[in-house]
């Protein structure tokens, strides 16, 4: 027997460090070459990891939430001595620094390998589940091998609490079958909740825009009652295309139509060099509400789509992006960016900008509202844009004016599609 130190390898993109941001093994547990043993999370998306060999688990590099230099051991794993011809780099029969060493077994009896027991899905519902302190144990999966999918935990989730409670009494067990207790809430009423994962670098990157930035924020109201009547049409004309457009691909494509006159707002911020870059292209970062938090996947030379071409283009990256999906590069590069809160939207807003662009478009509720039109109060479907700007390098002249031109494209639709 000798040991096999599985190192960090390169994640790409430069990283140098990745922090841990779930294990699916355990010291003890025996692993097979390939198997998954855990994710790890760059700046830019989590990745799971497979191992190169197979082995039991002696040690781990650390805790959910601890950072791992490219390079350094992540899992030692104790195997058999053929395995030593493998072209993979190894070390034995040495300690590790910086790994946290399992306790000894007290009995002859080998443990239950976790990677027997653990749930089959994705690191994304695995924090959902932790977030709302779900056991996936007793989610049935319909997936390969009863892998849970987005669909199943959904469905587990809005099922009524007598009919899961009756389910957890029936499945949730002890490897020896019997029946485990709920868990004891702290009296205290107090949960503490490590930051970490994406969770931690969304709180990091919005701590920084907030510190580095001087937000410039301007609302301004739009009659979008036109632009209604012409999304509507456009879905009953294409009825049997199960996607609907939204307003988005409208603001979008006007977005990028006043980009031309203002490309000092398609920008972004070299820190490093300090310089300011401006883009031809409009890589069109799309703000997106998932279930491991706030990302933003890049609608790439959204200036050459169609309307329906930038809808769809839309939909896919949001999804992608929802599941885990999303390419890494996917999830970087755009020069400016739409966030909207959908029904969620409220009167106004104080977006956020995604450093190192320049601006973040808003958009908030539509709704309809009694407005005064030609001398009479009438009622007309009325949608706010709460936009903000880095004060360093766009004036609030040039902001207010780029949101004006907006707003009149958005008011007399057919404009946004003359050339």
């Amino acid at each position: 027997m000798s040991e096999f130190v599985f190192k960090l390898p390169d994640l790409g993109e430069g990283t140098v460090e990745s922090e841990i941001a779930e294990w699916f093994i355990s010291v003890g547990d025996q692993v097979n070459e390939e198997d998954v043993v855990g994710t790890m999370m760059t700046d830019k998306a989590a990745i799971e990891l497979s191992s190169p060999v197979s082995g039991k688990v002696i040690k781990l590099a650390g805790e959910p939430g601890d950072i791992v230099a490219v390079g350094a051991a992540l899992v030692v794993f104790e195997i058999e001595s053929a395995a030593k011809d493998i072209g993979t780099p190894h070390e034995s029969d040495r300690p590790v620094d910086g790994l946290l060493q399992g306790e000894a077994q007290t009995n002859a009896t080998p443990a239950k390998s976790n990677r027997q027991t653990r749930v089959l899905t994705s690191p994304a519902i695995r924090r959902r589940a932790a977030d709302a302190s779900i056991d996936l144990a007793l989610i049935p999966g319909t997936g390969p091998g009863g892998r849970i999918s987005r669909k199943d935990f959904d469905r587990y989730i809005n099922e009524p609490a007598g009919a899961r409670s009756r389910q957890a009494g029936s499945r949730h067990a002890d490897d020896h079958g019997h029946a485990i207790p709920p868990q004891d809430q702290s009296s205290s009423g107090t949960t503490e909740i490590k930051i970490i994962g994406l969770r931690r670098i969304i709180a990091e990157r919005m701590s920084a825009a907030t510190r580095e930035i001087p937000h410039f924020t301007y609302i301004e109201e739009i009659d979008v009652t036109e632009l209604d009547a012409l999304r509507t049409h456009l879905n009953e004309k294409n009825a049997g295309n199960s996607e609907k457009l939204t307003l988005l691909p409208f603001l979008g494509l006007a977005l990028i139509r006043v980009l031309k006159d203002f490309p000092q707002c398609n920008a972004t911020y070299d820190k490093e060099r300090n310089v300011l870059l401006q883009h031809a292209d409009v890589h069109l970062g799309i703000a997106t509400q998932t279930p491991d938090g706030l990302k933003v996947p890049v609608v790439r030379h959204a200036q050459t789509r169609s309307i329906d071409d930038l809808a769809g283009e839309m939909r896919r990256v949001s999804a992608a992006a929802r599941n885990n999906s999303i390419g890494k590069d996917e999830l970087t590069g755009s020069t400016i960016t739409i966030t909207s809160l959908g029904k969620l939207g409220g009167i106004a807003s104080t977006p956020i900008i995604n450093m190192p662009e320049v601006g973040i478009i808003g958009v908030n509720r539509a709704t309809e509202r009694p407005v005064v039109l030609k001398g009479q109060v009438v009622v007309r479907l009325m949608m706010n844009l709460s936009s903000s700007f880095d004060h360093r390098f766009v004036d609030g002249y040039d902001a207010a004016a780029m949101i004006q031109r907006i707003k009149e494209l958005l008011e007399h639709p057919a404009t946004i599609f003359l050339p």
